[in-house]
């Protein structure tokens, strides 16, 4: 393998704006939350190339990707997504967000709110 061919993780992942900065990218590696091939790797360092599958653990998702190109610059988002194939398995229908319901209490069940509160001390004379 030629040099051209393989680039270091820490780049590829600025490159393929996975992070924002790449002193981030080597973070996310020395933390193993980054695999290559199903390989648990700590350093920056380390050289991938086409065809490696990585997996990812970002806040409470987990990305998989396959590389396809080694990046040469980090450019706008199209060009970033040509880097990579995204196998990163989709979000099940069980995990929705709730509805955008406001909560429901029922009349002096709880601490009041700052509207009875201010009601109450407008019957009591002090507001």
């Amino acid at each position: 393998m030629t040099a051209e061919t393989r680039q270091r993780i820490d780049k590829w992942l600025f490159y393929a704006r996975v992070v924002k900065s790449r002193s981030l990218a080597a973070k996310l590696v020395q933390a193993g939350r980054l695999r290559v091939n199903r390989e648990k790797i700590q350093q920056p360092s380390y050289h991938v190339k086409a065809g490696d599958t990585l997996t990812i653990t970002l806040d409470r998702r987990v990305l998989v990707y396959r590389i396809l190109n080694p990046g040469t610059r980090r450019g706008p988002a199209e060009e970033a997504r040509q880097l990579y194939e995204d196998f990163t398995p989709s979000a099940s229908a069980e995990k929705e967000p709730p509805s955008a319901l406001p909560p429901i209490r029922e009349q002096g069940a709880g601490r009041p709110t700052k509207k009875e509160r201010r009601a109450i001390d407008r019957w009591r004379g002090e507001g």
